[in-house]
């Protein structure tokens, strides 16, 4: 992608309040196999004092990509709520580069739904938040948050939300998918299948894709929920989806891998283990990762849609979706056996158990380069080391969390099926920083993207959690948002 030139001019004519934040205007043109995009737009900003930005009219140009200019006109936001002098500021955008155009008229979604590895921490679009199922995410949320908003849905929710530019994804257990507004908690659309979820959509692109209990794969336009394709298979599909290119993966109950092209649905290999898997594939370079009922973890080249060497032994089944950080592999097991394996050179590194109680691992890992940390269905919550293999800190919950756990900046969030979500420090797991209870339960894992946390419960209640009000998060916005430049002259 070629890189544009994004030019931001600033005044001060407009006093604080005096103009309501706009999104910029994106008018894109097709042309061939490139596109042209267009922004022109009026945002009212709060920037920084110390910025020292004069009265008189001031430009700027940056060389950037699309995907750094939506993160600098987010990050102009986060500043914007936190209080300072108003500026009006006119975004103007030209450029062409080399993109494929979309059917998507419209609405233009952040491109970190692009998911070839790590995406942008503006995004959540997967369950696990990354192609390699870390569920691991760079920031550390701000010190003290409140409900920002609540939406309600239908029926029970059991999978997490994902959250793709303005948007949250989320699927119930009656076959309805939800769109509804990041800033607002308001429903854009709806639609419901006869059939029901238990896996969580992911999204690529213009594309959300799902797969339901009853082995159908669907393709939906993220902006309008119109079915672009559907596409069969043989047994219940339980985890999300994962994507390599212009491929898309779903792991069947039929025990099967099935790879499509993500266009049109096209078939374009099928990899068959020996059992079910109830998993989510996990993508590292050019291969993918299934841990099955078989007993044993697959790693498939995703060329072929061919195994690459002997599967490795698990020594029992499993439903977890393995975690995959440089060349290693890490899988707990529902005998309650953790392992590692170094997938290049094809061996065990290491097993962790609990000596005097198995602790019956179902659900999937959080996984940093130091620890990796798990809820067990006897109310604990363990960090191991990816080194050593050995038991770093245990914290006990009142109740069982069923919901894999998430790692943020210096956090564990859980969230446990006695309703509360809780955050604890990840360096120790002894201290319980903060907590939220509700009425229902938590099945489900939480998504983390920028400054705010999303989870749903079995009641069906979607919540928003953000910043008190009062808090000041600039520094966060700025940590948490790369590749912004300072000028010299403080802009």
């Amino acid at each position: 992608m070629k890189s544009v030139v994004c030019k931001v001019e600033a005044n001060n004519r407009y006093p604080a309040g005096g103009l309501r934040s706009q999104e910029p205007i994106i008018d894109r043109q097709p042309t061939g196999s490139g596109g042209h995009f267009q922004v022109i737009g009026f945002e009212a900003l709060r920037f920084p004092r110390h910025f020292g930005v004069p009265p008189s009219f001031r430009m700027i140009e940056l060389e950037t990509s699309l995907q750094e200019f939506r993160m600098f006109v987010t990050t102009l936001k986060n500043w914007q709520r936190s209080g300072y002098q108003c500026l009006g500021v006119v975004l103007l955008f030209l450029g062409s580069f080399m993109i494929q155009p979309s059917d998507c008229a419209g609405e233009t979604l952040s491109p970190a739904a692009e998911i070839a590895g790590k995406p942008s921490t503006l995004n959540w679009p997967t369950a696990r938040g990354d192609a390699q199922s870390t569920g691991h995410a760079d920031q550390t949320l701000p010190e003290k948050l409140q409900v920002l908003w609540e939406y309600k849905a239908d029926e029970a929710i059991e999978t997490t939300p994902v959250v793709v530019g303005k948007r949250v994804f989320v699927s119930d257990v009656m076959g309805k998918v939800y769109a509804i507004d990041r800033g607002t908690g308001k429903e854009i659309w709806k639609v419901d299948f006869d059939t029901g979820f238990l896996a969580s959509p992911a999204v690529k692109s213009a594309n959300l894709l799902i797969g339901d209990i009853d082995g159908n794969l669907y393709n939906l336009d993220v902006v309008t929920g119109k079915e672009l394709w559907r596409k069969s298979t043989d047994g219940e599909i339980q985890g999300s989806v994962a994507f390599h290119g212009e491929n898309v993966l779903a792991a069947s109950g039929d025990g099967k891998l099935h790879c499509f092209r993500l266009k049109d649905g096209a078939k374009v290999w099928m990899y068959e283990a020996n059992d079910q898997i109830r998993c989510s594939p996990t993508v590292a370079g050019d291969r993918t990762f299934l841990g099955g009922c078989d007993g044993q973890l697959h790693v498939v080249d995703l060329k072929t849609g061919k195994a690459i060497g002997k599967t490795f032994e698990l020594g029992g089944p499993t439903g977890s979706t393995p975690c995959v950080l440089g060349n290693k592999a890490f899988l707990p097991i529902m005998d309650g056996v953790v392992l590692a394996f170094d997938w290049k050179a094809h061996q065990e590194l290491w097993q962790y158990m609990d000596e005097e109680r198995p602790q019956e691992y179902r659900n999937s890992a959080a996984v940093t380069p130091e620890l990796i940390v798990l809820s067990s269905q006897y109310k604990q919550v363990d960090a191991i080391s990816t080194t050593t293999g050995k038991l770093k800190w245990r914290h006990t919950l009142r109740r069982r969390a069923d919901a894999s756990p998430v790692i943020a900046g210096k956090d564990v969030w859980i969230a446990a099926t006695d309703g509360r979500l809780i955050r604890l420090d990840l360096a120790n797991g002894t201290d319980e920083k903060w907590s939220y209870e509700i009425r229902g339960s938590f099945l489900a894992g939480p998504a983390i993207a920028g400054q705010e946390l999303f989870i749903a419960d079995d009641d069906g209640v979607v919540r928003c959690f953000g910043a008190e009000k009062g808090e000041n998060n600039t520094d966060a916005a700025l940590t948490s948002t790369p590749n912004i430049t300072v000028s010299s002259q403080g802009l």
